[in-house]
Formats: C-alpha cells, sequence, structure tokens
C-alpha cells in the first residue's frame, strides 16, 4: 500500500505569499477534560502550538473550529479562557465567539486582522456536525479561503468539519504540522525495526482483535493488558473470576497460541474490600482482575534492552478505578531505556501526563493525540480526514 503521506501536503509547504492576509479554517481537536472549568490536560492544546505559530507568522488569520464532549455543558469556553491565561503569547489576542452560525461568527471572520486567532464554539452543538450534513459544511467553508485538518484525534471520524468541509477546498486543503507528526511517527509500525516490541491495552478486545492480528506478522512480541488479558487468560483455561470480559462471539485461540505473546505471571485483582497480587493461576471465583501485576513490566524491562521500536496503546489496567500502578511503571521504563517509542490512548497519556513527561528529547518517544483514531490508522493506514485532503 502507498504510504499516505505520498499524497498530502503539510501547511509548512505553503508558501508565505499564499497565507498573508487569507483567513484560514483550522481544524483543531480541543477536546479536554474540564473539571470545575480548569483543564486537566492540555496536551491536544498544546500540540496546535507550531501550526498556529507557523500561520500567525505568516499573516493569516486563523479560525478555529473544534468540538470538545464537556460533561457540564460548558463548552469551549473554559478552553479559550485557559489560552488565553496559559498560551497569550502562541495565540494571541484570542476571540471566541459563541455561535458557530450566528451574525457574531460571519462578523468576527469578516473583521479578522493579520496573526488574529479566532474560536468558534463547540461543532457539536448544532448535529449537522455528527451528520456530515452538506449545508453545514458548505456554511462553515464560506468563513474562509484555506483549509487545514490539524485534528488527528478525531480524523477518524466522518464529520463535517473533518470530511465534508475540505470538499470545498478543492485547491486549498491542507494537513496541519500535528497531523503530520502523527501519521509520520506511527507509521514506522508500518516497516518497523526490529526487534518490535507492540503492547496493546485497555478493553474491547473485538475491536482491537483486527490489530492483534495485522501486527502478529510485524512484531517480535506481543504484550497484552487490560481487559483485553482476561479473554486471553479464560481461553488458556484459567480462572478470571468475575473480570471483565469480552461478550462478543469470536475466537482468540489464534491469538492466545501466539508464541509472541507476552502475559504476566501475576495480576493484581480486587477481593472483598481489597485488592490482592497474586499468581494467574490462584485467581478465585469473586475475584476481579484490574490490572498486570509487576512480573510484565520486568519482562519488558529485559525485551527493551536490545529492541529497536515499541508501540503502545491501552493501559494495563483499570486506569479509571486508581489500578494505574505498572501503567505507570512501564512508561517509566521506556522513557528511561531511550528506544524509539510511539504511545497513544487516552488513559496512556494520562500516565504520561501524571508523570510530567511529553514527547522526549531527540524524540525517541512520541505521544499521540489520538485514541480511536490511532487504532484506526494502524489498522488501515489512512483516516477518514485524512482521505479527504487527498481525493
Amino acid at each position: 500500500m502507498e504510504s499516505i503521506l505520498n499524497k498530502i501536503t503539510p501547511v509548512t509547504t505553503l508558501p508565505e505569499a499564499e497565507l498573508r492576509g487569507k483567513r484560514v479554517l483550522v481544524r483543531v481537536d480541543f477536546n479536554v477534560q474540564v473539571y470545575e472549568g480548569k483543564i486537566l490536560d492540555d496536551l491536544r492544546i498544546r500540540k496546535t502550538l507550531p501550526t498556529i505559530a507557523f500561520l500567525r507568522k505568516n499573516g493569516a488569520k486563523v479560525i478555529l473550529v473544534s468540538h470538545i464532549e464537556s460533561k457540564d455543558g460548558t463548552g469551549l469556553l473554559p478552553v479559550a479562557k485557559h489560552i488565553q491565561e496559559t498560551y497569550a503569547d502562541a495565540f494571541g489576542d484570542l476571540a471566541f465567539v459563541p455561535d458557530i452560525l450566528g451574525i457574531d461568527a460571519y462578523e468576527s471572520c469578516k473583521n479578522m486582522t493579520e496573526g488574529q486567532v479566532v474560536l468558534f464554539e463547540n461543532l457539536r452543538v448544532h448535529k449537522q456536525e455528527k451528520e456530515n450534513d452538506p449545508e453545514f459544511s458548505k456554511t462553515l467553508s464560506q468563513y474562509a479561503e484555506l483549509y487545514v485538518n490539524d485534528a488527528f484525534a478525531v480524523s477518524h471520524r466522518a464529520h463535517a468539519s473533518v470530511v465534508g468541509v475540505p470538499a470545498y477546498f478543492p485547491n486549498a486543503r491542507y494537513a496541519g504540522i500535528q497531523l503530520m507528526n502523527e501519521l509520520k511517527n506511527l507509521q514506522v509500525a508500518f516497516n518497523p525495526p526490529h526487534p518490535f516490541v507492540f503492547i496493546l491495552g485497555g478493553a474491547k478486545f473485538d475491536t482491537k482483535l483486527p490489530l492483534i492480528q495485522k501486527f502478529s506478522e510485524h512484531a517480535d512480541s506481543i504484550y497484552l493488558g487490560g481487559a483485553l488479558l482476561n479473554d486471553i487468560l479464560k481461553a488458556k483455561g484459567h480462572s478470571v473470576g468475575a473480570s471483565l470480559v469480552s461478550s462478543g462471539d469470536f475466537d482468540v485461540t489464534a491469538v492466545s497460541n501466539n508464541p509472541k505473546l507476552v502475559i504476566p505471571t501475576d495480576v493484581v485483582v480486587e477481593r472483598g474490600e481489597g485488592r490482592e497480587l497474586v499468581l494467574v493461576e490462584n485467581v478465585l471465583s469473586d475475584d476481579k482482575i484490574m490490572d498486570v501485576g509487576p512480573s510484565l513490566t520486568e519482562k519488558l524491562k529485559s525485551d527493551l534492552l536490545t529492541a529497536k521500536f515499541v508501540l503502545w496503546n491501552g493501559p494495563m489496567g483499570n486506569y479509571e478505578k486508581g489500578y494505574k500502578e505498572q501503567t505507570i511503571e512501564m512508561a517509566k521504563e521506556i522513557y528511561a531505556s531511550g528506544v524509539s517509542t510511539a504511545l497513544g490512548g487516552g488513559d496512556t497519556t494520562a500516565a504520561i501526563a501524571e508523570l510530567g513527561y511529553e514527547d522526549s528529547e531527540g524524540g525517541a518517544v512520541f505521544v499521540s493525540t489520538g485514541g480511536g483514531a490511532m487504532l484506526e490508522y494502524l489498522e488501515n493506514e489512512t483516516l477518514p480526514g485524512v482521505e479527504a485532503l487527498t481525493n
């Protein structure tokens, strides 16, 4: 399969003359966690800074559109305030427009000056966004003269701002710097240096099975954790007690018998009111497996001595319930090893943020902003949002 990178044009190739004074609609992903009006992790905002800086430096008028799934319904206003307080130098005097389809949006775009940045309210306030409504796409397109997609994390969605709007810019649609970074760093997995270590965690075995099958051919070792591990342990004849297992009707025999598969000899279980570290053969009928044990981290530490590339998506334990120890320990080992790594997934990046890590110096570790998008790109080697820039 020809690399999708050969078909798209990054924003950095745009000559300055084409940007100065032009309104540029940039699809970003500012879908960050907000708690009581505060941003818990702004990785996705930080990752847009190179694209924003490039556009502003070359005199573009930058119109940002994003979605957010805020549980309290506050929309993107807290994000706008966070940007104004934290990244004023990068974004300049950011203007926030609360109605993406109202007269204020039109007037804000009309009156923009070179280098100014405007952020529109949550795209998903309008159901037409998810429906990829042509009229909604057309309206968004009329605000600008060029289009840039810098939202890797949502580029697996066939939504209006991702696949509909680019159709109205047949000769002026581009990939942002972060989008290109994502594609380039993850593409290494398609023809990786060896030994290649693949680590996959989380739940939903049925959705991740195709990825396991694909990388069974490429990887030298496959580490499984999270609820995925429970299915494998069960297939191997171990008791998993009351642990979460997949409900789908599919055969995991081939995966469970794969000689490249690496699973722990011990696990952390919820037993009664507490938690215990037990051998996998000692899981009781009422136990719930919540995390891998340190045996998996020790095995990884050994493999990292010779590994040339690591690909990691998904936590090793139930991260949201506080079972994060081995996910964090594995992250520490990877960063300390200096091995070239691409990692992502919501709880995986949460562990990195908790450690205060990000992309490592020298580029050894790349932190992806995508979870579902990362998985889909790895499986299909392209994404709807990327195809929309090339077709």
